[in-house]
């Protein structure tokens, strides 16, 4: 490689826009204002016709191994924070599509970029899906709660090109699969059925787990996030009837780190290690403040959540794009199983994709620099054979 294309610079960025709401969902700042802060990572060797964007719901990655490896290959790379980022507490995924679709329109019209890539790494794969499927095929008049947000007026810009990089089905699917379905009282997390606590010692069932169990448990966990749903829907319908249609309700999610296939790497296997994943120990995680949706708003939940209602389903918005497609899968990842990867490439409706494996990598390239090298490596390979970049 040139030597020239290792060199970057890193330009903080802020994308602001006007927002009206009959509520404000995030804390301070100006009422009215979504204000985004993104980094943009400019190759010396840019010639400023294509850039790769990425935006996770919630997560903040400007620093992530890929962004640089990407900015390395002489990639013109954006991350951009959503205005939920470190807090998926009240998020909304139709609002977040409108923080994507700005910074795009920022890209295009302030920066005159001529090609826009969306860059999906985990969380950001489902919205990159979400987004797409949006643009192409406008649609959405309103959230799972029923608030009015109008998708369709957005006149959202469709992205170029897609690269799906460790990414997830969608946060719905994904937090199901991880949810504690031993839990039988949400308001009494101890209360529990001893034969589906995965980390009770006492349970009969016990890794490598049949077939049965895993039947049995996978159902209990979407029996489990079908009952919060309905709790939800009813608070809701409780106060529009008591005249207070924008009332709000926090609560918590106890035990949101339970997947079998965490403690049985024959599940869905792969290379990662046993009674691991990508947040730590899943015992531990299964019970701290960093679990997967542990606070939630009610319009959140229904919003990114619920199995049946929320619409950032990454399998179904596949289905509806028409742009080059690159999916990579990491195959020792301890966040994201090869399962998801696959489905994710087998939804996706047309025949201009790829598929891709980096052997021997974890979730985030985290020590492993090598293997954000590779994986940058064969997204530029990709983008010049797609001629997205030139």
């Amino acid at each position: 490689m040139n030597e020239d294309l290792n060199k970057y610079r890193r330009i903080p960025l802020i994308i602001a826009f006007k927002e009206i709401s009959e509520y404000k969902d995030t804390y301070a700042g100006e009422i009215g204002t979504v204000a985004l802060t993104a980094h943009l990572l400019k190759p010396e060797s840019s010639n400023g016709k294509s850039i790769v964007v990425f935006m996770h719901p919630t997560g903040g990655g400007s620093y992530l191994p890929m962004l640089n490896a990407l900015a390395k290959q002489g990639i013109d790379t954006l991350w951009c924070d959503s205005r939920y980022r470190g807090t998926d507490s009240a998020l909304i995924m139709e609002k977040v599509l409108i923080d994507l679709g700005e910074c795009i329109k920022h890209l295009k019209q302030i920066h005159k970029y001529e090609k826009v890539i969306l860059g999906g790494w985990s969380g950001g794969g489902s919205l990159s899906l979400f987004y797409q499927s949006q643009a192409e095929n406008p649609s959405i008049t309103e959230t799972p709660a029923g608030d009015p947000i109008d998708l369709i007026s957005q006149n959202f810009i469709p992205a170029d090109g897609l690269m799906l990089i460790a990414a997830h089905e969608s946060r719905h699917r994904t937090f199901t699969e991880w949810i504690d379905g031993s839990v039988r009282d949400e308001e009494n997390p101890e209360n529990r059925d001893k034969d589906l606590d995965i980390y009770n010692k006492d349970n009969p069932n016990q890794p490598e787990y049949s077939d049965d169990f895993i039947k049995t448990y996978r159902a209990s966990q979407i029996q489990r996030n079908r009952k919060i749903t309905s709790w939800v829907q009813q608070k809701l319908e409780d106060y529009r009837n008591q005249g207070e249609k924008n009332r709000e309700f926090g609560f918590v999610v106890h035990r949101t780190m339970a997947d079998p296939k965490w403690l049985d790497t024959t599940i869905d296997p792969n290379g990662r290690k046993p009674n691991w994943c990508f947040l730590g120990e899943p015992e531990i995680v299964n019970n701290s403040p960093i679990g997967l949706g542990r606070y939630c708003s009610l319009r959140s939940w229904l919003s990114q959540w619920s199995y049946d209602l929320a619409q950032g389903d990454g399998l179904t918005c596949a289905k509806n794009i028409s742009i080059p497609s690159l999916v990579i899968g990491n195959s020792d990842d301890d966040g994201i199983t090869p399962s998801h990867t696959k489905n994710l490439y087998d939804s996706i409706g047309h025949e201009n994709k790829y598929l891709e494996w980096i052997e021997g990598a974890n979730h985030y390239y985290f020590g492993q620099p090598e293997k954000s090298h590779e994986s940058a490596t064969v997204c530029r390979n990709w983008l010049e054979r797609m001629r997205l970049i030139s």
